[in-house]
């Protein structure tokens, strides 16, 4: 049975890669992806973390981890929006969907028991003239408008490593609530871990009214440096 309750007219948006950025085709124009402009604007500190992990275990290692985080990702979520959607997975033998599966049912248990309804999964969403994206589920959490994001992760994660996913969602919520006129101002992580001792941890993220403006301050200076950096 669907979870779905169709309030709004979602519609999707072209997508397109160039050059490393991904564009999405809105009415306004052709508009940078909220995950591009997180992207072009890391810290400094970041990127270098991220190049001496790749040196450090080497640069086919590191790119064999990130394919498989990316597969697993992908069909984790897929199978969360089938169950959403109330379509079934398609059973596969393959070690990656039979470890999927748990790990969906393991968030479908432990997280969507506080999702009061469903207005759309992998919804296109754009703030016009400046960025555009696409979230995994928006509707009602806990009687609370809500954007919620499905993450997996190969090692649990603390809250303070999570900023990216916060901003991504208060973009989000700010595009809905521009576009729909909604009242969106919380924001919830679902994150699954996949891989060794912790494989099947749940956690859960959440910033609400009371934090929503300190990271939408954050992203709109995020979307200036972007802006600026790209003149």
């Amino acid at each position: 049975m669907s979870l779905l309750v169709e309030l709004y007219p979602y519609t999707s948006l072209k997508r397109t890669t160039t050059q490393n950025k991904r564009l999405y085709s809105t009415p306004s124009g052709d508009v940078p992806s909220v995950t591009t402009i997180l992207d072009a604007t890391k810290s400094k500190e970041s990127r270098r973390a991220l190049s001496a992990w790749r040196k450090r275990i080497g640069i086919q290692e590191a790119q064999k981890i990130t394919s498989e985080a990316a597969n697993m990702g992908t069909v984790v979520h897929s199978m969360l929006e089938n169950h959403i959607n109330g379509k079934e997975t398609t059973t596969k033998s393959n070690i990656i969907y039979k470890r999927a599966e748990k790990l969906a049912d393991i968030v479908i248990e432990q997280g969507f028991k506080n999702l009061d309804e469903v207005w759309g999964t992998e919804v296109s969403l754009f703030y016009p003239d400046l960025y555009a994206g696409t979230t995994d589920c928006v509707g009602v959490w806990k009687n609370k408008q809500t954007i919620i994001d499905f993450k997996t992760t190969k090692k649990p994660k603390k809250r303070e490593w999570v900023d990216d996913y916060f901003l991504q969602g208060v973009a989000y919520a700010l595009a809905h609530n521009s576009l729909y006129d909604t009242h969106i101002e919380n924001i919830v992580i679902m994150m699954i871990t996949w891989d060794g001792e912790s494989a099947g941890l749940y956690q859960e993220y959440v910033i609400d009214e009371n934090e929503f403006e300190i990271y939408a301050e954050k992203w709109g200076e995020k979307v200036s440096e972007y802006y600026n950096l790209n003149k």
